[in-house]
């Protein structure tokens, strides 16, 4: 029987061909494709020819073209759209691709050919692209331990294996424990809830088959049910069960897997002579230094807690007026904290919401990147993997430059969060690839579907990691679009939510669900003035995750990490009302990958340049300045990582920025 994985992809756009593939089909594959590729690495390393940067380096970019293919449509649909084969699948899986990678990284042959380009690399009149090329994939062989002998190459092995076998446990875990958990709600306790929160606890129930409203741990749903649910113990039943998950013991519990995590990424940097996995996974990022990531992160918590504090007995203050005594708890503080935004700024989430259609904002979003970029978008009819998933072909001057992917609400199938994930990344060799980029998130349905002013931002933020793949414009895929350093690649992200700040967009898309009518100015000057509004809760508890995470890294290892983010918190003097915002147990950008250990830090040190970055195209003449907008292309959406993020964003804004950008843009500056 024909595997369409593996056949040619006569579809538009070579789309994969979604209304074809069957669960079963991943497997053989995925095996296929693996062997495949080992052949194809293996013909690179035995080369008889003297090593050439033609025949090793670019050798090696035209291997394992069909596994990506596979792969590509794989883990984005084990993200977004799970089933129990899926997670199996996942499971066996695993480590077999974890065992397949060191295998490539630990031939020995292929290796030595790498080395041997280097050493050559002078003589060999490589473009600046090919140079980087080359320091990377040979950084990479190192990195990964290519240089090994004996039982520590076996024992690096080992480790990669188990590694991948955790983190798949880990974040199967973690929807577990979101999908299996739900709350009936009666009539009685919807009662004080806005209409839209109402909204998405029915469509909550009526996804999960239930025969009533249902209250579940999708953020879309729990936060603002937190919000303003007027029932304390209703709100700290939601809340404990939100913070629980991964340590609610059993078959879902995910303490001892971040304990071992840990312990085998320590021993792991140990084996390639790094004293810790911090300074391991630091030397390539912009931070470098366990210490410069610190001294970042208390620059900015110091005002944030000092902040949260006065905050903090503003809302203790109100809840005494309610007749609540005791002191101010974490299942308090959202709810208090919008009576008090209501009173101070006039505004009330529930008017304000149906502002903010989903449909608008995604309209919004193209139109800025039409604006600063000539793009366009255009909508597709073609098979997708889920109901809910849309496409649009992206072009500019009539050419085609990408296929966008929109999988906008949440389920019980989704993991939870938004992320950007590409399923081809754009190329020039060996032959030139469009990319097809999907943006994934998890917005309340509701008819019409209705987004918080933090749902508009994060729908924002995806769109630029869109943006950033989108507009590659380089030779080799390994350095193609959000292949950049870890603390690099949210700049884009976070700079383009700024756009969603910008007046006249608001202007012209928020418009009324109902009425039709756009925001009035007055609630606009509104919305706007409270932009930066709890800024003080939402710093404190994103540096105090960011702080136990380099903790958890720097240094030897913590046999109970429950142990030491309770230290860390200790020592950091966290506020009593506030918790981090991942905790251990469900702290997935830790523990299902390598991606953002010791790196969750990074969102704030792109903070401080996407700050930097808004402000010139204000100091230039306005977010839509057309010369600034060329050069945000040049030097970093289209440029991936073919320079050094310093030297990139040097080249965009002519020198570095320093944190003030940061503590204005939150208003934290004294």
């Amino acid at each position: 029987m024909t595997n369409p994985l593996l056949s040619t992809w006569d579809t538009p756009f070579s789309l994969p061909p979604f209304d074809a593939i069957e669960d079963a089909h991943f497997a053989p594959a995925i095996e296929a494709a693996m062997a495949e590729d080992l052949a194809e690495v293996d013909a690179v390393a035995s080369n008889s020819e003297p090593p050439t940067f033609a025949n090793t380096i670019e050798g090696l970019m035209r291997t394992g073209g069909q596994l990506d293919r596979v792969l590509g449509v794989f883990f984005n649909l084990a993200g977004s759209d799970s089933n129990p084969k899926r997670e199996e699948i996942m499971r066996e899986f695993s480590p077999k691709l974890a065992a397949h990678s060191a295998a490539i990284y630990s031939n020995k042959a292929l290796f030595a050919r790498i080395e041997a380009v280097w050493q050559a690399r002078d003589g060999m009149d490589l473009t600046d692209e090919q140079a980087r090329v080359l320091m990377l994939t040979r950084r990479g062989f190192v990195r990964a331990g290519a240089a090994l002998e004996g039982d520590e190459d076996a024992r690096m092995t080992a480790i990669k294996g188990r590694l991948a076998t955790l983190g798949t446990a880990f974040g199967q875990n973690l929807l577990a424990d979101e999908r299996d958990w739900q709350r009936p709600l009666s009539e009685a306790e919807l009662e004080g809830l806005p209409a839209f929160v109402i909204q998405a606890v029915r469509a909550a129930g009526e996804e999960r088959g239930a025969d009533g409203p249902v209250l579940t741990l999708s953020r879309s749903v729990i936060v603002p049910f937190l919000q303003f649910c007027p029932n304390r113990a209703l709100r700290e039943e939601a809340w404990r069960a939100w913070v629980a998950r991964g340590e609610n013991g059993g078959e879902t519990d995910n303490r001892e897997i971040a304990a071992e995590i840990l312990a085998l990424r320590h021993e792991r940097a140990q084996l390639l002579g790094y004293d810790d996995f911090a300074s391991y996974k630091l030397e390539t990022e912009m931070a470098k230094t366990p210490e410069a990531v610190r001294g970042l992160l208390m620059d900015v918590w110091q005002p944030a807690k000092a902040r949260a504090l006065e905050d903090a007995a503003l809302l203790e203050e109100r809840m005494r007026a309610d007749g609540v005594n005791g002191p101010l708890q974490a299942w308090d503080w959202r709810y208090y904290s919008d009576a008090r935004r209501r009173e101070e700024f006039a505004l009330d989430e529930s008017e304000v919401k149906p502002y903010f259609q989903l449909e608008k904002m995604i309209e919004a979003s193209f139109a800025c990147a039409s604006r600063l970029f000539g793009l366009a978008f255009k909508p597709l009819d073609v098979p997708l993997y889920h109901p809910d998933a849309r496409a649009w072909e992206v072009t500019r001057d009539g050419q085609h430059v990408a296929i966008f992917i929109g999988d906008y609400f949440a389920r019980s199938s989704k993991r939870s969060g938004a992320w950007c994930s590409a399923m081809r990344s754009q190329r020039k060799f060996p032959d030139v690839q469009a990319p097809i980029v999907v943006n994934v998130c998890n917005f309340a349905k509701g008819d019409p579907a209705l987004l918080s002013y933090d749902d508009a931002r994060t729908l924002f933020h995806e769109f630029g990691h869109a943006l950033h793949q989108m507009l590659s414009d380089v030779t080799y895929d390994m350095i193609s679009g959000t292949s950049v350093a870890r603390d690099f690649v949210e700049l884009p992200s976070q700079l383009y939510e700024h756009w969603l700040e910008v007046p006249e967009v608001l202007r012209e898309f928020a418009i009324h669900a109902e009425t039709g009518e756009a925001m009035p100015q007055e609630m606009l000057d509104k919305v706007l003035a409270a932009a930066t509004y709890d800024m003080g809760f939402q710093t404190v508890e994103y540096v105090a995750s960011a702080l136990v995470d380099l903790a958890f890294h720097e240094g030897a290892p913590p046999t109970d990490p429950m142990t030491e983010q309770a230290k860390v918190l200790a020592e950091i003097g966290m506020p009593e009302a506030i918790v981090m915002r991942h905790a251990t147990p469900h702290f997935a950008h830790v523990f299902t990958g390598d991606g953002y250990s010791s790196g969750y830090y990074s969102y704030m040190w792109s903070e401080v340049m996407d700050a930097d970055a808004f402000e010139a195209f204000e100091e230039a003449g306005g977010a839509f300045d057309a010369e600034m907008a060329g050069k945000l292309e040049e030097f970093i959406l289209s440029a991936g990582g073919s320079e050094e993020a310093d030297v990139l964003y040097t080249k965009f804004r002519g020198r570095m920025p320093g944190v003030e950008a940061l503590l204005k843009g939150r208003g934290l500056a004294a």
